[in-house]
């Protein structure tokens, strides 16, 4: 097996901003697995909260390739194991290799990864456009530039939350998420979780810091809409922790280590009664 790294900036459409800053490019390494005559390929995206910089992530796969280029490929579940015992604490890393290896696998079996694991693509759940923190008028205009949408996501964590989706209601009778990134106070979430559900948002995503559990538990039995936890669930580890504390959980790739454990989160979540999305890391097409 040979692995390939090709590195990216990407100037984004819009400045995107969320509530504990903003990215106008976003930095991008894509690896690249070939194995008999067929390239399989993943990505992972710098991202400062997760510790995962371009120049770590390098080191990490630099420090891989010999291992890798002595690896024949089999199948995905070994292979992520292979990789698993080196880079269990580099889950970005983790996640480009593994959706390398399910992108390489469906192209050596001729057939896509979902059919390859017996699912029905046309059983796909809708997905939802991100709107970031902007002016409001901004964030109407970014309404118009996506029409169409079944359901849109929009970022909030300021002081203006309730005016801003008040306004968006304006432009598209779509519904709404909310994703506060952490970015609302215990004594104000659950007011605004009301406010939220007279405007008809279906549920907001990680409203309090990670480090809120107390509070977090509490807003569970408070809130008036169900509450999904991101940041508060990043690795399989963190599944069971959101049981009683949130109704479901916004699985990434990049979080958690890729696709591998990404099907177990989803078994374990669906066993204990809660919902799941999967979300991204503001990835290329790719």
């Amino acid at each position: 097996m040979e692995i390939v790294l090709h590195e990216y900036a990407l100037p984004l459409t819009h400045p995107f901003t969320i509530s504990r800053g903003t990215v106008t490019v976003q930095e991008s390494m894509i690896v690249e697995l070939r194995q008999d005559g067929m390239s399989g390929y993943g990505e992972a995206t710098a991202n400062s909260y997760y510790d995962a910089s371009m120049a770590n992530m390098r080191v990490r796969f630099n420090a891989m390739e010999p291992l890798l280029e002595r690896h024949t490929f089999r199948d995905t579940d070994s292979f992520w194991q292979l990789c698993a015992e080196h880079l269990a604490d580099t889950p970005f890393v983790l996640a480009a290799l593994d959706c390398a290896a399910h992108d390489l696998w469906g192209r050596l079996e001729n057939a896509p990864v979902h059919r390859l694991w017996g699912l029905d693509a046309a059983a796909a759940v809708p997905s939802s456009f991100t709107i970031g923190i902007d002016a409001v008028e901004v964030m109407i205009a970014k309404l118009g530039e996506m029409p169409g949408w079944p359901v849109y996501k929009i970022k909030l964590g300021t002081e203006r939350d309730v005016e801003i989706i008040t306004a968006l209601c304006e432009y598209t009778a779509a519904p709404f998420r909310v994703d506060a990134n952490c970015g609302w106070q215990p004594d104000e979430a659950a007011a605004l979780s009301n406010e939220m559900a007279r405007l008809g948002v279906e549920f907001i995503e990680q409203p309090l810091p990670t480090k809120s559990r107390e509070a977090q538990k509490l807003l569970f039995t408070e809130s008036a809409l169900p509450l999904i936890a991101d940041e508060s669930c990043a690795a399989e580890s963190d599944v069971l922790r959101c049981v009683d504390h949130f109704h479901g959980i916004n699985i990434k790739l990049c979080k958690c280590g890729g696709l591998t454990p990404a099907r177990r989160m989803i078994a374990t979540a669906r066993e204990h009664g809660l919902k799941v999305m999967v979300g991204c890391m503001t990835e290329s097409s790719v």
